[in-house]
């Protein structure tokens, strides 16, 4: 513990571009900001991650480094990790950018390690070879949905990074019942009485008391896509990242903009669309994962979109918060459905 606190002691160095405007910012190369995981507040959530895979008797210690997003690429038993969690000043320009930053608090970032963690296990024991895996889980092979529709009253999974993830791909469910398993304190035997995904956690629990003496059957130290190589901006990642993302119908969006906001001269004096919409993102992208189970990012890039095009027809409330909020969620909800049959998705942790 003394050895944790002197590393969350030592000072971030220096660097040049913390001061920058957003517009310098972006024109940087990722290549060049020059930001590592040792000595930022990542390398105390890295410590605990090994710390509670230690308790559990877990011997393997998954690498970690920073890339362009979260992943845990196939073969290779370590976790990447965006480079905006490495400085405050990047993670308001992601903020920004993509109006929340995946991972951005310690409990989520710690949620979001313990999944990748499993997969990095995953990997590193070929667990996904066997054949209880896969009578319980299902086949690694099967290829990525580009969308999947989850079922919210079904009691087959566990509920960790966003409601039922786990449903869309068996390693993804591997990785989440995993997480479960490998909080500390987790209270999955009660939380998970009488639920068919008990007996996942209990395969689990199983297989990592099995596992725990045994040395990982694969090694590899290998790091994909690290920072030092990406030689785009921050501007091409994030317009990248917008198309990805993005909402293809903009005419579809602001025809439907127009009938909930108002562009008429007696609106001027009221709040603008835009501020609305950003004051309120968090409240209403939550409102619509509950009731669609989809991704938060998915819901977060409509939105934005949505703030954008109010932004660009100068569009303002004209009725109450109230009412302008549950039809906000109601257009937020089809859009985002929308945009994910459209064929965009988000690609697996």
């Amino acid at each position: 513990m003394p050895k944790r606190n002197a590393k969350k002691s030592r000072k971030q160095k220096a660097l040049p571009w913390a001061g920058w405007t957003d517009k310098q910012l972006l024109q940087t190369r990722i290549c060049d900001l020059d930001v590592s995981i040792e000595n930022s507040p990542l390398q105390a959530n890295i410590d605990r991650l090994y710390d509670e895979m230690s308790a559990r008797g877990i011997r393997i210690k998954p690498h970690c480094w920073l890339s362009d997003d979260w992943f845990s690429p196939d073969g290779i038993p370590g976790i990447a990790i965006p480079f905006y969690m490495a400085h405050p000043r990047l993670m308001r320009l992601e903020r920004k950018e993509m109006l929340e930053v995946e991972g951005g608090t310690a409990s989520w970032c710690m949620r979001i390690l313990r999944h990748e963690a499993g997969h990095a296990i995953d990997t590193a024991y070929r667990l996904n070879r066997r054949k209880k895996y896969r009578q319980i889980f299902g086949r690694y092979s099967n290829p990525y949905p580009e969308y999947y529709r989850p079922k919210p009253n079904s009691r087959n999974y566990v509920l960790h990074l966003e409601p039922w993830y786990a449903q869309s791909h068996p390693s993804e469910d591997f990785a989440e019942t995993f997480a479960v398993w490998l909080k500390p304190r987790s209270r999955w035997r009660i939380e998970y009485k009488g639920w068919k995904a008990i007996k996942k956690i209990e395969f689990v629990d199983e297989l990592m008391k099995e596992i725990s003496n045994q040395p990982a059957k694969l090694k590899s130290r290998a790091k994909v896509d690290p920072t030092n190589r990406i030689k785009k901006t921050l501007q091409q990642h994030y317009d990248e990242r917008h198309e990805r993302y993005g909402v293809k119908s903009p005419s579809l969006l602001d025809r439907d903009l127009k009938k909930l906001f108002s562009q008429t001269p007696k609106s001027r004096s009221s709040k603008t669309a835009a501020s609305f919409l950003q004051k309120n993102r968090a409240e209403l992208s939550r409102s619509v994962a509950l009731w669609t189970g989809e991704y938060r990012y998915n819901i977060n890039q409509v939105l934005r979109e949505m703030i954008d095009r109010c932004r660009a027809l100068e569009l303002r409330v004209a009725r109450s918060e109230a009412e302008t909020k549950q039809s906000t969620v109601v257009m937020l909800t089809v859009h985002t459905m929308n945009y994910l049959h459209g064929g965009h998705y988000r690609v697996a942790l």
